[in-house]
């Protein structure tokens, strides 16, 4: 197997250990502690995607719906940085969910005892994880060289986490009113400085 493929799949199984402990503690801390939760086909569309992403990267690792192996040697510089970016921002993604701590949760809402966090990468962006699920999955098709996993991450998944954030950005600014612009003020939408 190649070694990219194998760095990909280690940070994969390293990143899904993290964040499903931090997913069993959000689940047990949040059970009926929501104060607010919208129904909304954002709940469940962008995260059975990312799911379904997950399982195009893992048949990635294994050579299904990416290039054949003699057509990998020439991108080998790709390869590298998307390893770069899909181990930088699967950490990114891991930080920002424990600097949400009990305001963690899976789902779009406002818990009891709700807190605006502003601090770590809040401290620049607004939905970091969003943003760092993205370019983790990104870099992980470049990666791999994946020809179905790029496009899903381009075409669909973006914009998903896009039209998410904006959902529960609008309910913490509803929440926390001027609390919210003014944090907004200081913050990027998904990206520092911008929006």
């Amino acid at each position: 197997m190649d070694p990219i493929n194998i760095l990909v799949g280690i940070t994969l199984l390293v990143s899904i250990a993290a964040n499903l402990s931090a997913a069993k503690s959000a689940v047990k801390q949040t059970v009926i502690k929501f104060e607010l939760k919208p129904k909304t086909w954002l709940q469940k569309i962008p995260p059975n995607i990312a799911a379904l992403i997950l399982i195009l990267q893992i048949l990635a690792i294994f050579g299904v719906g990416t290039l054949d192996v003699s057509e990998m040697r020439g991108y080998l510089t790709e390869r590298i940085i998307g390893l770069c970016i899909f181990i930088l921002f699967a950490y990114l993604q891991t930080k920002s969910y424990k600097y949400l701590g009990n305001n963690y949760t899976q789902d779009i809402g406002i818990l009891k005892n709700h807190q605006l966090v502003s601090k770590g990468f809040y401290k620049y962006v607004r939905h970091p994880q969003y943003i760092s699920q993205v370019l983790s999955d990104l870099g992980a098709g470049i990666a791999l060289l994946g020809y179905i996993v790029v496009p899903m991450v381009i075409l669909v998944e973006l914009p998903l986490m896009i039209l998410r954030a904006k959902r529960e950005e609008s309910l913490l600014a509803n929440h926390f009113k001027n609390e919210y612009d003014q944090y907004k003020k200081k913050t990027g939408f998904i990206l520092p400085f911008i929006g």
